[in-house]
């Protein structure tokens, strides 16, 4: 069990696939990964399985868990074994000691649970985790706005102005936070912390690090009186054009306003030339799911989370 010594071993690492391996050498060029933040399980040159943890630019602490291989001709019980002194000396290693883990993050085919292949090499994966304590937090769609689809028209049941700054967005936030059916924010509030420390929390750890302009971001307002209706962001983050949120106002749920506010943050970016868009939306989160599918989105991929709810290594 040891960490890359150096980009030069990424071949190594490399042995086993996943869906974002073409991502590590860019990643490691710019610093969201660091070689001893990516661990093996080496039986000589044979690789067992693999580890590793990403964060959102340099010089910051390992944000997300996403890496997470087992070799496919380990037995049950191997894989089981192997798994778990790879998860723990390696998170004892990156974690420091008496933080809670980061949260382990997977992409799926969007019907993985119908591939007999997939979840043979998934589940001892997710077994792991369950047996170091983590539990399963969200299924999330991976969605994608494609070349070719149409960009909506304005119905002009709104307006649109930017957003301000900071507090402008988290204001707004905070209500929409308070009746979620996102997973993420239900757990914030579930922990007792307060929707508008959450929605601090979330504007600070994400949204001030997308580079692309704050410009693009909208307030939507019911027309001639000011009063706001619902945001979205619409950013590009280090690898895609996204609609990184979106919240209608509880007050105003209920009336097709998700239409429109998502169908301005579409327009936004397919003005500033995005080739494609991403989004994502709980599994559980139905009127979302059917607002993106209105909007022309597919469904590229699922997202499987799990997070650990104590701090510490082994035993937490």
């Amino acid at each position: 069990m040891r960490p890359l010594s150096g980009p030069e071993e990424l071949d190594l690492f490399l042995r086993l696939t996943y869906s974002l391996d073409h991502e590590l050498a860019d990643d490691l060029a710019a610093g969201r990964r660091l070689p001893e933040w990516m661990w093996m399980a080496l039986d000589g040159d044979r690789l067992l399985g693999r580890i590793a943890w990403w964060t959102h630019a340099a010089g910051a602490g390992p944000q997300a868990l996403d890496f997470f291989d087992l070799a496919p001709e380990l037995s049950g019980g191997e894989r089981a074994d192997v798994g778990l002194r790879l998860l723990e000396t390696a998170t004892a290693a990156v974690v420091p000691a008496g933080t809670r883990r980061p949260e382990f993050s997977r992409f799926l085919p969007a019907d993985w649970r119908e591939l007999p292949e997939t979840r043979a090499l998934l589940e001892p994966v997710f077994g792991v985790l369950e047996r170091s304590g983590a539990r399963p937090l969200v299924e999330r769609l991976r969605l994608e706005w494609r070349p070719g689809a149409p960009v909506p028209e304005p119905t002009g049941r709104l307006e649109f102005r930017p957003l301000r700054d900071r507090e402008d967005l988290v204001a707004l936030m905070t209500p929409v936070l308070e009746g979620t059916l996102d997973a993420h924010g239900r757990a914030d509030l579930a922990s007792g912390l307060p929707a508008r420390e959450a929605a601090e929390r979330h504007y600070d750890e994400e949204f001030a690090h997308y580079s692309s302009p704050r410009a693009w971001w909208r307030v939507a307002e019911l027309p001639g009186t000011g009063e706001p209706v619902g945001f979205v962001v619409p950013a590009r983050n280090n690898y895609h054009h996204t609609i990184a949120y979106i919240g209608v106002l509880p007050v105003h749920r209920g009336h097709g306003y998700v239409d429109d506010v998502l169908a301005e943050g579409t327009r936004v970016l397919a003005a500033a030339g995005a080739p494609r868009i991403r989004a994502a939306t709980d599994l559980g989160n139905a009127p979302m799911a059917a607002a993106f599918a209105r909007a022309g989105h597919v469904t590229l991929e699922r997202a499987v989370n799990h997070v650990w709810d104590a701090p510490g290594v082994p035993g937490s």
